[in-house]
């Protein structure tokens, strides 16, 4: 263990000890001569605990923050496991995700079409002018939803329970938090952006709610810094940006998976980052 901050006695590290738990972060806290003691079993979470705790310390709102959550009901043992009712507009996109991929059949069937950004039977998108053209054309002709509908399309099983797993696990903590209009506006934002850089590098046939996670995780993280509330594992957004990188190197096609909608990923974390920088925090959830 590293020893990483001496405290009078005084203060209530209790709220603090029980976040650090919740984010996984291995530590214990000791008294020694009228002193408390903070120990961390990984030295390299010092740096970040101290930070966190002197925002803690400093900021009463993040206290409450962090005093809400530690006695939430949707924390058990620290942990995040939100029901259904408490995250509802999060399970409506998944299971639409779901009946999608079933009634396209993993995007295999004609409905596929009618779900793309543009359709690809009808315009011409093989150069980048011509992409601009059809998607002008095709908003210009009312078919909004394209806009959106690229998200609930998916290719393979796997991709949509891996997007779905981590949809409810950050998006559900959007909403109880931040309430469902920043989530709605979190999803129009990186729809936009994820779906409309990926149409205009690669084209039409692409979809998945993965530029839609990648601008969850990126607001997460980033809101996370100035309070707080949200509970995921810090390499978790390590993994994903790194993951981000490899997806533009060909590595995942020599290993079979294919290639990836890396604009969308790109488009979605930006998209995410930004949302998280324009709109403050809310500290206190709406009941």
């Amino acid at each position: 263990m590293y020893r990483v901050k001496q405290l009078d006695i005084s203060v209530d590290l209790g709220g603090f000890s029980q976040w650090l738990r919740s984010q996984g972060v291995p530590h214990r806290i000791s008294e020694e001569g009228g002193f408390q003691v903070l120990w961390l079993e990984h030295s390299e979470h010092a740096e970040p605990v101290l930070e966190a705790l002197e925002r803690f310390l400093a900021d009463p709102g993040i206290r409450q923050a962090v005093d809400e959550q530690n006695h939430s009901p949707v924390f058990v043992a620290g942990r995040w496991q939100p029901s259904p009712r408490h995250a509802p507009l999060v399970l409506g996109i998944i299971v639409l995700g779901l009946l999608m991929a079933w009634f396209t059949g993993l995007g295999s069937n004609q409905l596929t079409a009618n779900l793309l950004i543009i359709d690809p039977r009808v315009y011409d998108w093989g150069a980048i002018a011509a992409r601009i053209d059809a998607l002008a054309a095709t908003l210009a002709s009312g078919q909004i939803w394209r806009l959106f509908t690229p998200d609930f399309l998916h290719f393979s099983w796997t991709h949509i329970i891996f997007n779905s797993v981590m949809l409810w696990f950050l998006g559900s903590q959007i909403e109880w938090f931040d309430g469902r209009g920043r989530l709605v506006l979190l999803f129009i934002v990186t729809s936009l952006l994820s779906n409309g850089l990926q149409y205009i590098v690669s084209g039409p046939f692409f979809g998945g709610l993965s530029g839609v996670v990648y601008g969850i995780l990126g607001y997460c993280w980033l809101s996370q810094r100035s309070v707080p509330r949200f509970q995921f594992p810090p390499a978790l957004v390590t993994f994903a940006v790194v993951w981000m990188v490899i997806g533009f190197t060909p590595l995942p096609e020599m290993l079979g998976l294919g290639r990836m909608a890396n604009e969308a990923h790109l488009g979605g974390f930006v998209a995410g980052l930004a949302v998280a920088a324009i709109l403050p925090p809310r500290t206190k959830r709406q009941a």
